[in-house]
């Protein structure tokens, strides 16, 4: 059995088993078996491929880690752990924003405070796709039963929706710009989930608490790690089931 998706991702980044082979120092026979076989490589040859063509360990090689391993290392992808949204500091915000060079992601039902902390927020943002950075926002639709809900546990009914339209006419601004992609959707979340590359802050919700006052968790993400790949494919879910937001086909 051939290993496809080793085959595939050194193909879309443009490289040949010779070149992996030259770059990691082994023979090309050797990278050969690797995809034809399916061979399992050592893990720091694991670790150097996957750098290579940017993927993780576990997506090439899906029996080369553990579940226990992969646990293990979930739990070194926490950088810290935050007891409320309001202690995160604005300047670790402002630098994983600054930092982001492939993408930059926002899930969240208004996140209102992005713009409330950072006026020039969404300047930022479009200089950021316009320097080849993918900015995804995907903002709850404020005509969702999801979205009262959510507002009638925190004891303020149609506040949420409220405060979904007023960001919104902060992104309207980033409409018809090339590489962002502005949507809603009426998922209940769980967390609200702020990626940027591979790092991430997970806002958790707590019943009865405001975002403000719920637990932040700053993650990094680490080859073989499951903790930051729950969250990251979370998000892809929702992105998938989202929809347009006004604009937006203009924008992709």
């Amino acid at each position: 059995m051939a290993n496809d998706r080793l085959r595939d991702a050194i193909l879309r980044n443009g490289l040949t088993p010779v070149a992996v082979a030259e770059r990691i120092g082994v023979d090309p026979k050797t990278v050969e078996r690797w995809i034809t076989q399916d061979r399992t490589p050592y893990p720091r040859h694991q670790h150097a491929i996957a750098a290579i063509v940017r993927q993780d360990v576990p997506y090439l090689w899906p029996k080369a880690v553990t579940p226990e391993k992969a646990s293990r290392i979930g739990q070194s992808e926490m950088v810290q752990l935050y007891s409320r949204r309001s202690s995160v500091p604005y300047d670790l915000w402002h630098q994983l924003i600054e930092r982001a060079e492939e993408r930059i992601d926002i899930l969240a039902y208004a996140g209102l405070f992005l713009v409330e902390q950072d006026p020039r927020l969404i300047d930022t943002l479009r200089q950021k796709a316009t320097d080849g950075v993918a900015v995804t926002v995907l903002l709850g639709d404020p005509s969702s039963a999801a979205i009262e809900r959510k507002s009638v546990e925190e004891g303020a009914p149609g506040v949420m929706a409220a405060k979904i339209r007023q960001v919104q006419q902060y992104y309207n601004r980033l409409d018809g710009v090339p590489g962002v992609k502005v949507r809603c959707h009426d998922t209940t979340l769980y967390n609200s989930i702020y990626r940027f590359d591979d790092e991430m802050l997970v806002n958790m919700h707590v019943l009865g608490f405001p975002a403000p006052h719920a637990p932040v968790m700053h993650l990094r993400k680490l080859n073989g790690g499951d903790l930051f790949r729950t969250y990251s494919d979370s998000f892809d879910r929702v992105l998938a089931s989202s929809k347009s937001h006004p604009g937006d086909e203009v924008a992709t």
